[in-house]
Parts: C-alpha cells; sequence; structure tokens
C-alpha cells in the first residue's frame, strides 16, 4: 500500500479544501490553515492569480514543514475588461459574501446592458506548490462559459451559480460535485498539480 501523502493547503476556504481533497483522492491527506490560527493570512499583494499563488506558497511553506499548495482563482468576465479576476472574492468590498460579489457582478453587466451574447466569461486557477520557502511549480486551470440572468442552484460556492460552463445548461451550482470536479478549472489545475506530485522525489 502507498504512503498517503501530506499536503497543507494555504488557506481557511473550506469549500476549497474539500475540492481539492475531493479531487485529489484517498491517496492525498490534503490540510488547510484552520489548525493553525497563529499562522497570519498572506496578503494578496500581486497583480495576477499567478503571483498571489506564489506569495502564498511561499510564505506558508517558510513556516511550516512539507508540501504546501496555495490557490488564486476567480471569474474574468470579457465584457467588464476580465473583472472581478483577481479581487474575485472581494469584488464588492473586504468582507463581501458570495451574494454580494454575485449582485454586484450583475449589476455591473444589467448597468451596461449585456445581452446574452456578452456575457462571456470564464473562471482561472493557479495552484503554486512550495516547500521550505521555495516554489516547485505552478499549475493553471481554465474553464470557459458564460455569465446567466440570475443566481441557480444550491451547490457550490463563489460565483458558481451565476457560471454555466460551456457545453452545459447547469450553473456550476446546480451540477452535481462529482461532474463539476471533472471539468473545472480547479479540477485542471490539481490534475496537472497531481501529475507533478507523482514524480516528485523527496530530494526535488
Amino acid at each position: 500500500m502507498k504512503a498517503v501523502k501530506r499536503l497543507l493547503f494555504a488557506s481557511r476556504n473550506a469549500h476549497k479544501t474539500r475540492e481539492i481533497q475531493q479531487i485529489l483522492g484517498p491517496e492525498f491527506e490534503v490540510r488547510d490553515l484552520s489548525a493553525y490560527p497563529k499562522i497570519s493570512e498572506t496578503v494578496e499583494s500581486g497583480e495576477s492569480f499567478e503571483k498571489n499563488a506564489k506569495l502564498k506558497a511561499i510564505a506558508v511553506s517558510k513556516k511550516m514543514p512539507g508540501l504546501v499548495i496555495a490557490d488564486d482563482s476567480g471569474l474574468e468576465v470579457e465584457v467588464l475588461d476580465g473583472a472581478p479576476g483577481i479581487y474575485s472574492a472581494r469584488y464588492a468590498g473586504a468582507k463581501a459574501t458570495d451574494k454580494e460579489n454575485i449582485d454586484r457582478l450583475l449589476n455591473e453587466l444589467a448597468r451596461i446592458g449585456a445581452k446574452r451574447d456578452q456575457r462571456r466569461a470564464r473562471f482561472r486557477c493557479v495552484l503554486a506548490l512550495g516547500r521550505n520557502g521555495q516554489m516547485l511549480g505552478t499549475f493553471q486551470g481554465i474553464v470557459e462559459g458564460s455569465i446567466v440572468d440570475q443566481p441557480r442552484g444550491l451547490h457550490g460556492f463563489g460565483y458558481d451559480p451565476i457560471f454555466v460552463p460551456n457545453g452545459f445548461e447547469q450553473t456550476f451550482a446546480e451540477l452535481l460535485a462529482e461532474v463539476k470536479n471533472k471539468i473545472s478549472h480547479r479540477a485542471k489545475a490539481i490534475r496537472a498539480l497531481a501529475a507533478k506530485l507523482a514524480a516528485l522525489k523527496p530530494s526535488d
């Protein structure tokens, strides 16, 4: 039997932690920072998803042993010049709820009169893998889709209720987790990460 690989996720987002664990499967044990209250949140001062993910992976791996993964991800709406982008989690303010962020996005689209064919969007995820303050790699996943007029569905989190991936009629929040976890931006990034982890030697 293979030994379980332990990963520390540099976040306190339980939704993301659960998704990563589900996608990686039982060969991995994914913990997050919920068990380490003394480790402060890393300021996301980078101007891209990749830079923010790297900042978090490096900062936490300097404080904790073993492999550390960090995620920065968000929604990019074409007609809004890629907004909310790296500000997705705080689009409606620093402590905004998912509903507040969704409401602001839908209001912005309504304000400019975005028609159905002007609502193209993509979810982007970048994962960074670090150890001992050093980067071991970054992994990106993208899923294309569009924004609907009203939130639909009870699953997922963030902007899932208003995002319909190309080739589907349901929003991410209407799809079952096992379906979303095959096609999502985070799933694609995690599969790339898993390939790196499989090839990783203890001395790397």
